[in-house]
């Protein structure tokens, strides 16, 4: 009886044990699996990431890139900008220098224009000047024997003859001309006159170029009697 009892004991344990055993084993295996499976994820979630992190590195590198092309082509622009300035600046300059220049050309036009017309005026004042002089050696020719020359130099050469009693056909000359101040001025006496600077300053100031003659000629026949 009790040997019965001890198998059933015995038999009933073994039962246990052997479910005991078989639960454990059931479950090391899926703990097994559920590892393998957990390494699988992280394996393909890591392959997953590794790709992303290379896809976004591209995408960086390509950005980068991109900002660098930007920079060049705003340093490009900038250049061309900067030259542009530059030769408006050049360009406004040079017309300042071309209206200076014009404005230049103008005031000498207007200034040759005065001068010309100071010239002429003065041409026209010498005509008549050495038309009186003509005038007057006309006049004196027969009566004081004068002849009139024109030489070098835009000169008038007054030749007197008729003052030496002994020798009427010897000449008696000076030479006359307008100077830069259109004044007269007398030179190359023939015989030397001293008295011939204040004749030609007398002449000066009156005018009167038919007493200067006279008093020329006087000179010469006080120079001929002494």
């Amino acid at each position: 009886m009790i040997e019965d009892e001890l198998a059933l004991f015995d038999k009933s344990i073994n039962e246990f044990w052997n479910k005991f055993k078989s639960s454990v084993s059931d479950t090391s295996c899926q703990m097994v699996g559920l590892r393998d499976t957990y390494k699988d994820s992280i394996k393909a979630c890591a392959e997953k990431l590794s790709v992303k992190l290379k896809e976004e590195e591209r995408m960086v590198e390509m950005f980068l890139e991109y900002q660098n092309q930007i920079c060049r082509q705003n340093n490009v622009i900038q250049e061309k900008k900067d030259n542009l300035l530059s030769l408006i600046a050049r360009i406004k300059d040079k017309k300042q220098e071309l209206e200076v220049l014009t404005s230049n050309i103008q005031d000498l036009k207007e200034e040759y224009a005065k001068k010309k017309e100071t010239i002429s005026a003065a041409n026209k004042a010498n005509e008549e000047r050495l038309k009186r002089l003509q005038k007057s050696a006309d006049l004196y020719k027969d009566r004081l024997g004068l002849e009139i020359r024109k030489i070098y130099g835009d000169k008038l050469q007054f030749i007197f003859t008729n003052i030496d009693p002994k020798h009427p056909e010897n000449p008696f000359m000076f030479s006359l001309h307008l100077n830069e101040a259109r004044e007269y001025e007398v030179s190359d006496s023939s015989p030397h006159l001293e008295c011939l600077t204040e004749f030609q300053e007398n002449v000066r100031k009156t005018n009167n170029f038919s007493a200067f003659l006279a008093n020329v000629r006087k000179a010469f026949t006080a120079m001929v009697y002494n």
